[in-house]
């Protein structure tokens, strides 16, 4: 399993090591990366869950008895409520975020996948997205799993990142460059 030195040296990368290697123990990645998914999904949807996440003026306990309701209403494993308890107690759920991005990762890696982001300008079709990720699993030579995110501001093309490997495709850099290349 490769882990990039980055993730393993930041405070992210070093909570959700930790939560991996429990998780490990326990035969329970899957359910975990579960939890962590339904947990990133509510964090995007609700600001009051942000707002629990990053205020300084709630106590570790409020924060603590916050997450342990929003577990409990989330369906969430043992394993995850006491690891987001630790996070409560060591004032560490402002990190929540990265730490759920740093752990699904580390998952990936442990599977063999790599993980790619993928900015278009108009949403793509099942057809596109699945002609994509064969394509880029064929060029990466592993399992690709797509997060997509739609950029208006692209105006057409894609703009792939793996790892620290950027495909720019996009109509606005080619508008760029033509640009640049037109002041001489």
């Amino acid at each position: 399993m490769e882990i990039s030195a980055g993730i393993k040296a930041s405070l992210a990368g070093r909570y959700a090591s930790a939560l991996f290697e429990l998780a490990s123990e326990n035969d329970a990645v899957s359910v975990v990366e579960s939890d962590l998914d339904r947990l990133s999904a509510a964090l995007d949807e609700s600001r009051d869950l942000q707002a629990i996440t990053t205020t300084p003026q709630l106590s570790r306990k409020a924060q603590g008895s916050a997450m342990v309701a929003v577990s409990s209403h989330l369906g969430l494993s043992e394993l995850t409520v006491k690891f987001l308890g630790v996070l409560a107690a060591n004032r560490r759920l402002g990190a929540l975020g990265s730490i759920i991005r740093a752990f699904q990762a580390i998952a990936a890696a442990a599977r063999g996948e790599v993980s790619a982001e993928v900015a278009s300008a108009h949403p793509l079709s099942d057809t596109q997205l699945t002609q994509l990720k064969d394509r880029l699993t064929a060029r990466e030579g592993r399992s690709v799993k797509l997060n997509v995110n739609v950029d208006p501001d692209l105006l057409g093309g894609l703009v792939i990142t793996i790892g620290s490997k950027r495909i720019d495709g996009s109509i606005r850099t080619r508008l760029n460059t033509l640009a640049t290349a037109m002041k001489g």
